[in-house]
């Protein structure tokens, strides 16, 4: 078999999906494999594959993208292209607007809708020469780390399809996992990108808020929690698909302008010799475990060393308990305003899941005030961080709080002996880098000791998403973890 960044002309489909997106990208190019043939590899990957997992949903017209490959192999031959993505599979993430396709954001009451217009993220993937085959699966309106819904079921994990995926960002992550896509697309509120990362053993950025252009949506102020962003196998990958994504877009005010973009272009190796890493770790016990959990996470830290960090434990001087609750009293502000309307309306209450009336009804009991203080315990939360990386270059803590967990349950009720209060609280070790804007990469971890993929959150200074990336690549370098195959590709 060739290398995944070689390409052997006429090259078998199973060869085609095991090239790196940067090798396939180079190939397609220079016209090594055509559009049509990578089209042709990755549906048949899918259909071998998905059925088991059911990933990717409402799959568009295969007649209809073939005609499309064949275009994307006429503009090569004319010497154009679209750019990195020219000729790439890509399954837009089921939350946000895709022109032409389903958009049901895991909910029965939008089963059926098709979008008139792309999502700002879809448009720039669309306009970089992607052919969209498909959605990648999502939880309901991407509430819960568990990827199931009543329209389309439950996604199961990339290494084991008794367990979860993780979510929201499920179907993307189990579909690069597979290499049912090259890479995909994701958003990120409460860790959407980063649990189904650690969960599928494969790479996810939480961007800085507004790096990436999130919307268009109704309210473009105060929304700064739910960001989208790449997931990959690897770092370079990672790159490419951000280099896509990522700049300024007039109709979101907050996004940043290209000239603050321009470090994602620089090269990802880096001497990190004498830099310094804080491990969170738990912290200090306020975050309950899965047993093993830790250990396998504080293992992975080794290879930090390895390229030349030191490592060292530090707990934030902070009240955790009212992070917490501010966090989700600023979450519920955000739900409840975006769909009060559908709470209201009998007919659409009816068809929500638990889980989305109890947080609207929660946004709607909240005061202008309270929102106000939570504001300003994250304010607060994010000038304990600043002070944190005087002393770090980077914080270090677990992706998820437990492995991937039976896909039948709809969350896991207790943890570490602790009963959850809520149906997100096992997802608390992703709220720290969520309310500091900062971007945090999910990056495997390896397996505990049943064989269930792990991840830790890499976390950098505001605005540092190309030095993440960066470090990130020299930990993917040294530890391997994310080249493990899953059993399911055998």
């Amino acid at each position: 078999m060739p290398s995944a960044n070689s390409v052997t002309p006429g090259g078998t489909p199973s060869h085609i999906v095991d090239y790196t997106a940067t090798g396939l990208s180079r190939a397609i190019h220079a016209r090594e494999v055509s559009c049509t043939e990578v089209l042709d590899a990755y549906l048949a990957q899918v259909d071998r594959l998905n059925p088991v997992v059911n990933a990717l949903v409402a799959m568009a017209d295969r007649n209809a993208l073939r005609t499309q490959a064949s275009e994307r192999d006429a503009q090569l031959a004319r010497g154009e292209s679209l750019g990195p993505l020219h000729g790439f599979p890509q399954a837009p993430k089921d939350i946000m607007p895709a022109a032409g396709m389903v958009t049901t954001r895991g909910s029965p009451i939008f089963a059926g809708q098709v979008s008139a217009t792309d999502a700002v993220v879809f448009e720039r993937m669309r306009a970089g020469g992607a052919l969209f085959i498909g959605r990648s699966n999502s939880p309901e309106f991407g509430l819960g780390g568990h990827t199931y819904n009543p329209v389309y079921g439950t996604t199961r994990n990339a290494h084991n399809p008794a367990v979860s995926a993780g979510g929201s960002s499920g179907g993307a992550a189990v579909a690069v996992a597979l290499h049912m896509l090259p890479v995909a697309d994701g958003s990120d509120m409460m860790g959407s990108l980063r649990t189904p990362a650690a969960f599928n053993n494969v790479y996810g950025l939480r961007t800085s808020f507004g790096l990436v252009p999130h919307g268009p949506t109704e309210e473009v102020f105060f929304q700064q929690f739910s960001v989208a962003g790449p997931m990959a196998r690897n770092i370079p990958d990672l790159a490419l698909l951000l280099s896509v994504q990522a700049g300024f877009d007039a109709r979101l005010p907050l996004t940043r302008r290209h000239e603050d973009v321009a470090l994602l272009g620089q090269p990802l190796e880096r001497d990190w010799r004498g830099a310094r890493i804080g491990w969170l770790g738990d912290l200090g016990g306020h975050l309950p475990t899965e047993p093993g959990v830790l250990a396998t996470c504080e293992q992975a830290l080794e290879h930090f060393r390895t390229v030349g960090c030191t490592v060292e434990s530090v707990v934030p001087a902070f009240n955790l308990e009212q992070l917490w609750n501010a966090w989700i009293d600023l979450r519920s502000f955000s739900v409840a305003g975006a769909n009060a309307a559908l709470y209201r309306n009998p007919a659409t209450h009816a068809l929500l899941k638990p889980e989305a009336v109890w947080e609207i009804e929660r946004g709607m009991r909240l005061t202008a005030l309270q929102v106000y203080d939570a504001a300003r315990v994250r304010s607060a939360w994010y000038q304990v961080l600043r002070g944190l990386f005087e002393q770090f270059d980077f914080l270090v803590l677990p992706a998820a709080q437990v492995f991937p967990f039976d896909a039948g349950l709809d969350w896991p009720y207790e943890v570490g002996g602790r009963t959850m209060d809520t149906y997100h609280r096992w997802m608390e070790a992703v709220v720290p880098a969520t309310m500091a804007g900062l971007p945090a990469l999910a990056a495997p971890a390896g397996f505990g000791s049943g064989g269930q993929p792990a991840g830790l959150q890499i976390i950098g200074p505001a605005q540092s998403d190309a030095t993440v990336l960066q470090i990130g690549h020299a930990y993917d370098q040294a530890s391997g973890y994310a080249r493990q195959r899953s059993p399911l590709r055998d």
